[in-house]
């Protein structure tokens, strides 16, 4: 095994040819012929996304609020975080506080990201901010069409629990909710 010199690395891949597999409204695919930076000549099929946001919603006792919706990918309802893609113009904060509005009515008063991640980086050129949403205020949801959700709130000893137990499967809101956990509260 070869050894790591422990300086980053910052060569990047020759793309030699890239071609649009499929372009819908949620992602694309893309097939590029490159030579990677270790000097390997390799096909690469990507899916494209324009970028997404996580929102965890703190409410001032500490409490977060969680949503339930089905996931056709998943075949069942899951618990997440607040979550969707960055539209075209928008800031990660701008998206946040619009998914935060659609999905629960909440509005916040801040929004920082805390979380900039690659969630499935093998194949998936998507880049998702996670936010902390704090200064929290009631309003009514504006789902959209297909978005039929219902939402909760739960303190630190419930999640963990969930997450635990395996109530909890969302590998983004289980990231988001851990590292808010041990790196940013203060309950």
């Amino acid at each position: 095994m070869k050894k790591s010199s422990g300086t980053p690395r910052t060569k990047k891949a020759s793309v030699l040819s890239s071609t649009t597999i499929y372009e819908g409204p949620v992602f694309g695919i893309r097939r590029d012929e490159v030579i990677e930076p270790s000097g390997v000549r390799t096909t690469r099929e990507v899916i494209t996304h324009p970028g997404s946001v996580v929102v965890l919603p703190v409410l001032p006792d500490g409490r977060i609020l969680l949503i339930q919706q089905y996931r056709h990918a998943a075949r069942q309802y899951l618990w997440e975080l607040v979550a969707g893609r960055i539209d075209p113009g928008e800031t990660p904060k701008e998206a946040a506080a619009r998914e935060l509005i659609e999905e629960t009515g909440f509005r916040a008063k801040r929004f920082r990201v805390f979380l900039d991640v690659f969630p499935t980086p093998g194949f998936l050129e998507e880049r998702m901010f996670i936010l902390l949403a704090e200064g929290l205020a009631t309003g009514e949801a504006e789902p959209e069409e297909d978005e039929k959700i219902i939402s909760r709130v739960y303190n630190r000893k419930q999640l963990e629990r969930m997450i635990r137990t395996g109530k909890l499967r969302d590998a983004k809101s289980i990231a988001g909710i851990l590292y808010f956990f041990r790196f940013l509260s203060r309950h």
